[in-house]
């Protein structure tokens, strides 16, 4: 919507009435769209953080990636975190796309990993 924005939006398109999400379900919502990544990039599909704050709208996978060899349409799995029912009209913002750059991964498998400070620590082991 501006600018200097990194996402783009993605607007329910739905066909007949609204939908309806109570709180706690999830609905797949279709976005009338279709897309043809270059190779080397994925879009991800990310919340919009107003519908979040507001209404406690998100989305079940985040961020959804669409790899560059899907050709099917959009679709957003959102998911009523709040405590109201949410109706999603037809045109509706309901998340945001954000393209990036990816490296594929070469894997090989060793015996030993090298050594670091941080080791195998995790989940929280600094502290809060």
């Amino acid at each position: 919507m501006t600018e200097q924005a990194a996402g783009v939006d993605l607007h329910a398109a739905l066909e007949g009435e609204a939908c309806v999400l109570h709180p706690g379900e999830r609905a797949l919502v279709p976005t009338g769209i279709a897309l043809e990544i270059p190779p080397g990039y994925e879009a991800q599909v990310r919340p919009r953080s107003g519908l979040a704050l507001r209404h406690g709208i998100s989305l079940v996978n985040s961020p959804g990636t669409i790899d560059a060899d899907y050709r099917g349409e959009v679709g957003v799995i959102l998911i009523n975190h709040g405590n109201e029912p949410f109706v999603i009209e037809n045109g509706e913002r309901i998340a945001q796309l954000v393209f990036a750059r990816y490296e594929r991964a070469r894997f090989v498998e060793v015996e030993e990993l090298g050594e670091t400070e941080r080791g195998a620590g995790g989940f929280g082991h600094t502290g809060r």
